[in-house]
């Protein structure tokens, strides 16, 4: 019976964050649209659906990316940008511009910028998180170490490029190292959609045993989990989610802390099918509620990256200090 309620209790958890997306959705779309000029709400209903829908692949990217990511290192308070993806992405675009300018086709052409970075980090996660978790012995720990130390040395290599760089350039180069919504592509949406289905198909048995894995790696292995490979394509899988959500909008810190825990203090349950479905819905209200403030009350003076950095932090310093369980 309790496990009945539980069910029934966490079915309406996730029924009420949906019908909240949908109101985000609406107030989004619908907010200082003109419905009654239509060339211009048709203008502006093409300026924000992309934003929408980019939104939505990240919120739902970097939620289950996050989540299994927990799971397997069995920590609440980490997340993949531990794994480097960010720092790469930040360094691969600063090196573009220091080297070709913002004059090149690196620079002009989003496509192109959108299919380098994530041929570039595919290239980067399927070396250092397959290859090297195999010669690692499968120790989650070193590959943890791995991605730090890759962090730092590219985040060295960008801040010396940067120190002799054109301040005009620099100037150009930050917009596209904080993550925007304001100036989405939307002609590589299809695409990351895409790569995400095939990611998560390509996982999807393994996903269903993250309920197990999540018990350890001895009783994992006891109960008839193929434990090593199986860590090891969930690993690469949350790093092509990373990648390609990174890819798309930019760098968004702190996202996945936030909606992961969340999912898991609102929820209360081990089932990872609803904790990534909650994840992915709170991800959406946040990117989207945080867009409405940035829209309509900052004028686009401060981007939603920003606010879920200061969140993000805060919600750290509470999980560190207050949810012992946490780590």
């Amino acid at each position: 019976m309790n496990k009945v309620n539980a069910h029934r209790r966490n079915a309406l958890v996730l029924a009420i964050l949906a019908a909240a997306v949908i109101l985000a959705v609406m107030l989004y779309l619908n907010i200082n649209s003109y419905p009654e000029k239509p060339q211009l709400h048709a203008y502006i209903m093409s300026l924000r659906m992309p934003t929408l829908v980019c939104m939505v692949i990240a919120s739902v990217a970097i939620g289950a990316a996050t989540l299994v990511f927990q799971s397997i290192v069995n920590n609440r308070i980490v997340t993949p940008a531990l794994l480097g993806m960010n720092s790469i992405y930040s360094f691969l675009h600063t090196a573009a511009v220091f080297v070709f300018g913002t004059g090149s086709a690196l620079y002009l052409n989003a496509n192109l910028a959108f299919g380098v970075d994530l041929v570039l980090m595919g290239v980067v996660a399927t070396f250092v998180y397959w290859h090297l978790f195999k010669k690692t012995g499968h120790n989650i720990l070193y590959i943890m170490l791995i991605g730090t130390v890759l962090s730092s040395l590219f985040g060295s290599i960008q801040s010396s490029m940067i120190r002799i760089m054109d301040p005009d350039e620099y100037d150009a180069l930050l917009n596209s190292l904080v993550a925007d919504f304001n100036n989405v592509n939307g002609e590589i949406i299809a695409f990351s959609i895409i790569a995400l289905i095939v990611i998560w198909a390509v996982l999807y048995r393994d996903l269903r045993q993250l309920d197990v894995i999540a018990m350890g790696r001895d009783r994992a292995i006891n109960l008839g989990v193929d434990y090593d490979n199986c860590i090891r394509r969930l690993l690469f899988g949350v790093v092509c989610c990373i990648a390609v959500a990174t890819a798309t909008i930019g760098p968004v810190s702190f996202l996945g802390l936030i909606v992961a825990n969340l999912s898991r203090q609102i929820l209360r349950t081990y089932k990872h099918s609803h904790l990534i479905v909650g994840a992915g819905l709170m991800g959406m209200i946040a990117l989207i509620g945080g867009q409405l403030v940035s829209q309509h009350i900052f004028h686009f003076t401060v981007p939603v990256s920003t606010f879920v950095t200061i969140a993000g932090g805060l919600y750290f310093l509470y999980l560190l200090l207050f949810k012992k369980g946490a780590y």
